[in-house]
């Protein structure tokens, strides 16, 4: 199978995740994206709300989206959650399968503080959301990796085609705004059904989260 993977927080989960993961299946004609959700994130300090309630939201949001599956390899570790650990062991998991890591042009542009990220495109494609139109430093070490590894989808039916090491770039609907922001928005009794799903919505509120 080809499986989209999308890290993260997800604290708490919300369309600025779902939409472009949903974009990256369509464009990439995947058969699943998996979702998730991190327990010790390395470049962040904490989480807001607990992994329990982190992953049951994803799991909600899994329910009403068919094209999404619950990944728990890295919540359920007790070590800080590095991309490569995790790729490395889902390779060794499912051989036959082929892994597309999904991230935004932020992320992509800071690549090269991860652990050993390199490796990365040993393991995996790399599936890039980010608006048409972007443009990124010419002289940077991310803008040589894109140069060099960059694909079009056609290029996955080619008989020659690699399992890992491309990158796609993806048009997608990016929701501008931030899980932080969403926070306040809670916090502030702010109506939030324009970024959240009503499940999500109604499960943070039955938990009183981020009041």
């Amino acid at each position: 199978m080809r499986i989209g993977i999308l890290g993260g927080t997800f604290d708490p989960i919300h369309l600025g995740h779902i939409n472009p993961a949903l974009d990256v299946k369509q464009q990439l004609n995947l058969d699943q994206v998996w979702l998730m959700p991190n327990h010790i994130p390395p470049h962040k300090n904490t989480t807001v709300v607990s992994s329990h309630h982190r992953l049951e939201m994803v799991k909600l949001v899994c329910q009403q989206y068919p094209q999404f599956k619950l990944c728990d390899i890295e919540i359920n570790r007790n070590t800080p959650s590095y991309s490569v650990t995790t790729l490395t062991l889902l390779a060794q998991q499912y051989p036959n399968d082929e892994f597309f890591f999904i991230m935004g042009m932020d992320s992509f542009i800071q690549l090269p503080l991860w652990h050993q990220w390199q490796s990365l495109f040993a393991l995996c494609h790399i599936a890039l959301c980010q608006r048409p139109g972007w443009s990124m430093d010419t002289h940077s070490e991310m803008t040589k990796q894109l140069l060099l590894r960059q694909a079009t989808p056609d290029y996955l039916n080619s008989p020659t085609h690699t399992k890992y090491g491309k990158i796609f770039c993806i048009n997608s609907k990016l929701t501008d705004i931030s899980s932080s922001e969403i926070r306040e928005m809670l916090a502030q009794g702010l109506d939030t059904s324009s970024v959240l799903t009503p499940a999500t919505i109604n499960y943070i509120h039955q938990h009183k989260l981020y009041c």
